[in-house]
């Protein structure tokens, strides 16, 4: 469980969160929206521990994680954010070992070797293992940034726009390996993810956090939360929400 509690996060004498308070339950996926400037990202940043707060506490599974301590924060969290910089001359298989760096500190063990190869297999990158980021395309090299959070196996997986400039196939691959690891099993994990695509979270978020000038909107489950008098007011344009195919979309109304 992550708590939330009266959080404000200020920068340049600007409260960019304003007075949050949540909480994340355990499993499935859980969706940040919002227009431009709403927050998201530094949530996420917050809730990983990694930002300076005003006030204000976060607690992932009972831990502070504004207070703790880089190891503790990295047994709870894996955060993956935007624009990732790492040499294009890795191979796949050294970019996803990275995600054991807070377990072996260098020494990896059999296990560490194991957890990185169940990563590879989880988001299908057998046959690209060996190869160099540069050689990919995007999709295969985000899917590789993904296992690598995945990798570092924390109850909590933050991912912040992993699916921008993505094409269609390539979203709906990353989300539905998502979906499927998020279910409920041995291997479950909990995701919580800023998306811009509000017809992905239509489709496969199981939760809604939806924030607007740094303040929470509104907070529950999507098939509740995600209406379309409520993204009209959140983006501050008509919208509506029909189903296609058995799926519910995001249409302009």
């Amino acid at each position: 469980m992550i708590h939330v509690d009266n959080l404000t996060v200020t920068k340049n004498g600007t409260d960019i969160l304003k007075d949050v308070s949540l909480k994340f339950g355990q499993g499935g996926i859980t969706a940040l929206i919002g227009p431009n400037g709403a927050g998201k990202s530094t949530l996420l940043t917050a809730i990983a521990g990694l930002i300076k707060t005003t006030q204000g506490q976060v607690k992932v599974e009972g831990s502070d994680m504004i207070n703790a301590r880089p190891a503790e924060r990295a047994s709870r969290v894996a955060l993956l954010a935007q624009n990732e910089h790492v040499t294009a001359r890795l191979s796949v298989r050294e970019l996803v070992s990275f995600g054991r760096w807070p377990h072996h500190q260098g020494r990896p063990k059999e296990e560490d070797h194991r957890k990185i190869a169940d990563a590879i297999a989880a988001f299908d990158l057998g046959a690209l293992a060996d190869r160099r980021l540069d050689s990919l395309s995007g999709g295969q090299r985000q899917r590789a940034f993904v296992a690598m959070a995945w990798a570092q196996e924390t109850p909590w997986l933050l991912l912040d726009e992993p699916l921008s400039a993505l094409d269609p196939r390539h979203v709906r691959d990353i989300m539905d390996r998502l979906h499927a690891l998020t279910r409920p099993g041995q291997t479950q994990r909990s995701v919580i993810i800023v998306l811009h695509d509000l017809g992905v979270a239509a489709r496969y978020a199981d939760r809604i956090v939806a924030l607007k000038d740094g303040r929470l909107v509104v907070t529950g489950p999507r098939i509740l939360t995600m209406t379309g008098p409520m993204l009209s007011d959140l983006f501050e344009t008509g919208l509506a929400m029909k189903q296609v195919s058995g799926h519910d979309v995001v249409v302009p109304s």
